[in-house]
């Protein structure tokens, strides 16, 4: 079976955080790194205000419906010691995004070792990460909107690599 692990990189929204962790934990994602400015769930030893990280903890909650709880997943502000650290363990790094350089998610064959990279809800994932990847997939649209939201790009592209990559 692959081994699938999700970054979130500078995600705004608790909500989609939530959602990003649930959709994870549906399509079997082994763990999920949070870095940048995303928000996270509470965690022991917790360095924010206890008042703030009750409040995002909440508003994680209410999408993810305890999968915070099932889904293995770290936090850390430094996006670049991610990536080095999971290319040194093997897995190739494939960023969801509209790019001149990105493919179209249908023909991405994925290895059995994937770090899907997820960004910016509208600005999307920024130039020099980009170029630290191995792959830029982008999820061909068929209607009037030139994007899907954050986490519902994250959930096709992950049952395409789970099941068809």
């Amino acid at each position: 079976m692959k081994q699938i692990v999700v970054i979130a990189h500078n995600l705004r929204s608790t909500h989609n955080v939530g959602s990003l962790l649930r959709t994870a934990e549906g399509l079997g994602v082994s763990k999920i790194y949070l870095t940048g400015y995303t928000p996270y769930p509470l965690k022991a030893d917790d360095p924010r205000l206890p008042h703030l990280a009750a409040k995002l903890q909440k508003q994680i909650h209410k999408t993810a419906l305890d999968a915070e709880e099932q889904v293995d997943w770290e936090q850390s502000d430094d996006i670049g010691s991610v990536l080095a650290k999971l290319k040194m363990d093997g897995y190739a790094i494939a960023a969801i995004e509209q790019s001149g350089a990105s493919m179209p998610l249908p023909e991405y064959t994925s290895p059995d070792k994937l770090a899907l990279l997820v960004g910016r809800e509208v600005e999307g994932i920024e130039p020099e990460i980009l170029k630290l990847c191995d792959a830029i997939l982008e999820i061909p649209m068929f209607g009037q909107k030139e994007s899907f939201n954050v986490v519902q790009a994250a959930a096709m592209a992950l049952y395409h690599c789970r099941f068809n990559g």
